[in-house]
């Protein structure tokens, strides 16, 4: 059986005493990353996550990428959870990384909108009977709002393993592609995280780092013949680049001091190098 690791608590004031500016402090608190990389399909998000220090894997159900690249030989064997089936399953297995015994380094979410989808079913279940109609769960969007609680507790949660566990977060997501209420012009088109607006909202406010991976290509325009607006026609589509600032096309976001850019290289492992490099030389900037 396992035994529950105590860990030390960080520093909080004794309880009844007054904040003063006798308690200020300069340093920051040494705590890995939390990241987020939303892509393409098959850019690479998976590959990238599993080379991170010791991983450990959870996939929401339906999500089971990670299998199939180890069963191809595309990677190796990497400690990971059965496929999770429901809300209450989450919560048990980032518990016991929490408490139990264990050297895992980095935890990884596959994917996002997976965990966000199993939220909205255990909010269903639990506040709306069930039911997913306008008489329930989707009427006046009320089903989203009341997700955000235990979004918000969940978060709370990896940050904790975070503290307590020194362990990176690095959450995949999938990307789609919205049209952007501009309010300063004419609506665009733009990626986006695959989840719903205000869950996503939450989780970029949370993360240190929000990476956008696709492949890299050139857009050559071409005329209309007078026909109608011009067109654009792509090559390349081969290099794969992890983008770290947001952009009219993308989210993104860092804290780093990251290049605008990141090659992703011709691995997972070559990408994740690639990715810890710019942040070291990003401190030294």
């Amino acid at each position: 059986m396992s035994t529950a690791i105590q860990r030390p608590q960080p520093s909080r004031l004794p309880a009844g005493r007054k904040l003063s500016l006798s308690d200020t402090v300069t340093s920051g608190n040494k705590l890995p990353s939390r990241v987020v990389l939303h892509g393409v399909e098959g850019v690479g998000k998976t590959s990238f996550a599993a080379s991170a220090p010791k991983p450990y894997f959870l996939m929401a159900r339906g999500e089971t990428g990670l299998e199939t690249l180890i069963d191809s030989g595309r990677i190796g064997d990497t400690p990971h959870a059965p496929e999770l089936q429901t809300w209450g399953e989450v919560e048990d297995v980032i518990e016991s990384l929490r408490t139990e015994p264990h050297e895992y380094k980095s935890l990884v979410l596959d994917a996002l909108p997976g965990f966000e989808r199993l939220c909205h079913e255990h909010v269903c279940q639990t506040m709306f009977d069930n039911k997913w109609g306008k008489d329930g769960f989707a009427s006046y969007m009320q089903g989203y709002d009341a997700s955000l609680t235990p979004w918000r507790e969940f978060l709370s949660k990896l940050d904790a393993l975070r503290s307590e566990r020194k362990m990176a977060i690095l959450a995949l997501c999938h990307t789609k592609v919205t049209t952007f209420k501009n309010p300063e012009g004419a609506d665009y088109d733009r990626y986006q995280p695959d989840m719903h607006h205000k869950t996503w909202a939450l989780t970029h406010r949370w993360a240190d780092i929000v990476l956008f991976a696709n492949f890299y290509t050139i857009v050559a325009e071409t005329t209309g013949g007078g026909k109608g607006p011009s067109k654009g026609k792509g090559r390349g589509g081969t290099e794969r680049v992890m983008f770290t600032e947001r952009s009219a096309a993308f989210d993104a976001k860092n804290r780093h001091g990251l290049p605008i850019e990141i090659s992703m290289g011709n691995s997972g492992a070559e990408s994740w190098t690639n990715f810890i490099n710019s942040i070291k030389e990003g401190r030294q900037q």
